[in-house]
C-alpha cells in the first residue's frame, strides 16, 4: 500500500466561512428583530452549523481511498459499501483542481480519467495534500507501465 485516505475535514474550512458570514448576518438581524428573532437565530445557528457537521460526518465515513502498486481502490457507502478498483496501469490523467481556499490549506479534489470501463471518471473530493497524492498516483502509473514495457504512445 502507497497510500490511503479519506475526505478530509480541511475541505469543509470554504463552507465553514460561508456559515460564520451566515451566522453573523444572522446575529445582526436577530439583534435588530428581539426575542423572536433570537430564537430564529438559535435555530438557524444550530441547522446551518449542525448540517455542516453532518455532511462532514457523511463525508468521512462513507468514503476510502487506497492506492498500491498495482491498483486504485475507491470505496463509497454506509449502510451498502460499493468497492471500485482501478488498474493503475489503465489510468489515463490525473488533474487537481482547487480553489483559493482550497489551495489555502492544501487540499483538493482529483480527477482520474480512465480506461476502465465501469468509472472512467473518478472524482476524489477533499483530499489532503492533493498535489503530492496526484503526482504519486502519476508516478505509480508510469512505473507500472514502464515495468510492463509500455510507453505512454503506445497506450
Amino acid at each position: 500500500e502507497l497510500w490511503s485516505g479519506t475526505y478530509s475535514p480541511k475541505a469543509m474550512i470554504g463552507p465553514a466561512i460561508g456559515a460564520a458570514i451566515v451566522t453573523a448576518l444572522g446575529a445582526l438581524g436577530a439583534a435588530l428583530a428581539g426575542p423572536v428573532g433570537g430564537i430564529a437565530f438559535v435555530v438557524g445557528l444550530v441547522l446551518v452549523w449542525g448540517g455542516l457537521a453532518l455532511v462532514l460526518l457523511y463525508r468521512r465515513l462513507t468514503v476510502r481511498y487506497r492506492l498500491t502498486t498495482f491498483r486504485f481502490f475507491h470505496d463509497t457507502g454506509l449502510l451498502t459499501r460499493v468497492g471500485n478498483r482501478v488498474e493503475v496501469i489503465d489510468i489515463d490523467d490525473v488533474t487537481v483542481h482547487q480553489g483559493l481556499i482550497e489551495r489555502m490549506f492544501g487540499v483538493g479534489t482529483i480527477h482520474i480519467s480512465s480506461s476502465d470501463t465501469t468509472h472512467p471518471e473518478l472524482s476524489l473530493p477533499g483530499i489532503e495534500d492533493a498535489k503530492q497524492v496526484a503526482d504519486l498516483i502519476d508516478g505509480t502509473r508510469r512505473a507500472e507501465r514502464q515495468r510492463r514495457g509500455m510507453f505512454m504512445e503506445n497506450v
